[in-house]
């Protein structure tokens, strides 16, 4: 058996470490070739570090003439409504309408039992025919005895009873005309007929029912409203009332008492008005319970479309026409209490402007204060502007209506 040994190394040729070590020649390429790579790094970063600037899009406000408009809620009433009730008591004959049709003055509703009113009428006319036969005669006997006064063939005494006599069968005369028109109305009454042009409610008495009249609570029979023209009233607050009177002392607003402002109203589920009218009435006074002034105006209904007891949206002239500038609704921020818009500056930075709204015009939002002409006003990508950060701008397409942005109009 053989044994292996195993003889280190001298130490010559393996110093402690020396797996290690390179040659000098190595030391440096390899410095330089790190040195480049940190500075290939460096350059990424900072370029990463400068992206390209945000794109937003921008217009200038648009200016034109605009009036502004106060708006209010309303409730549309009949000018005319009638509670059609029997005038004369008795039995119910016949209902000569449809429920819900629209009927016009003169049209027959109703026709109660006439035969006992016209019995009456009838001994009303024997008693008129009567009376006027008495006095005749007392006329006759008058002339009479006026001749024969004369040759004292009858007294003075005489006289004076035939013509008192002739006066009492006038007055009986005049007594029996009148309760034969009485018998007569009676009559007329029986035959119901509608006093007014409008929309009648349903019937609400059956033929065969006993109906009471006038004398005895008379009995609801059915209504009628009246739909063309139709009011619809609306309430003015304080502050808007005293802006308005301001504007007409000031020379800049018709008032409502003098003058029939134009009003136009929206009705329930529209999104813009499709009826116009004209105010018609101002209270004397405001409601001391809410502080508002009670206002009409009064709107064509040719269609008949509009009911009473509707509600609507009432836009009433607030100024005079005026140059405004406009932006779209959606440019504006808010930042607390107060409302902003983001302007891009000639170095393409981002600015902020406060500024005063008006009322929407045509889809835009009126700006009294805060905005020139020239300003380049974001109008999409506000989430991505930053005050003092650099954008790149956009221009947006100018609206249909107004070919130009303010700035470049003359």
């Amino acid at each position: 058996m053989i044994d292996r040994m195993v003889h280190p190394a001298p130490a010559s040729q393996f110093d402690r470490g020396s797996f290690y070590r390179f040659p000098r020649c190595c030391v440096a390429p390899i410095g330089l070739l790190f040195a480049l790579a940190l500075a290939g790094c460096e350059k990424a970063q900072s370029q990463e570090a400068a992206p390209t600037p945000p794109l937003v899009t921008v217009a200038q406000p648009v200016k034109r003439t605009v009036t502004d408009w106060d708006e209010f809620t309303g409730r549309f009433e009949a000018i005319q409504e009638v509670q059609v009730r029997a005038r004369v008591g008795g039995f119910v004959n016949s209902v000569e309408f449809t429920d819900g049709a629209i009927v016009h003055a003169g049209d027959l509703l109703y026709v109660i039992d006439p035969r006992p009113f016209e019995a009456v009428a009838s001994q009303a006319q024997g008693q008129l025919d009567d009376a006027r036969a008495k006095a005749e005669l007392a006329k006759r006997e008058l002339d009479r005895g006026l001749n024969l006064v004369q040759t004292s063939a009858v007294s003075v005494q005489v006289v004076d009873q035939r013509r008192q006599a002739l006066q009492a069968a006038y007055a009986a005369e005049t007594q029996a005309e009148g309760a034969l028109k009485a018998a007569q109305l009676n009559v007329e009454f029986t035959h119901v007929l509608a006093p007014i042009t409008g929309r009648v409610s349903r019937h609400l008495v059956t033929p065969g029912n006993l109906v009471q009249g006038a004398d005895s609570g008379a009995t609801l029979l059915t209504s009628i409203v009246s739909l063309d023209p139709i009011y619809i009233y609306f309430d003015v607050d304080e502050a808007t009332y005293q802006r308005n009177s301001r504007l007409w002392f000031e020379g800049k607003r018709p008032s409502s008492r003098d003058t029939s402002n134009l009003v136009q109203v929206t009705l329930t589920g529209e999104i813009k008005p499709s009826h116009e009218g004209k105010m018609d009435f101002l209270d004397n006074r405001l409601d001391i319970s809410t502080a508002t002034l009670r206002s009409r105006a009064i709107v064509p209904n040719k269609d008949l479309s509009i009911l009473p007891g509707q509600f609507g949206r009432v836009r009433i002239i607030g100024s005079s026409p005026y140059e405004a500038l406009l932006i779209p609704d959606t440019a504006i921020a808010t930042d607390q209490s107060r409302k902003i818009v983001f302007v891009v500056k000639a170095d393409n930075t981002v600015d902020v402007r406060p500024v005063m709204l008006g009322p929407l015009d045509g889809g835009l939002r009126v700006i009294r204060e805060g905005l020139m002409p020239e300003d380049q006003v974001i109008v999409d990508g506000l989430q991505r502007a930053r005050v003092g950060a650099k954008v790149t701008p956009k221009k947006a397409q100018a609206p249909a209506d107004d070919k130009a942005p303010a700035g470049a109009r003359p």
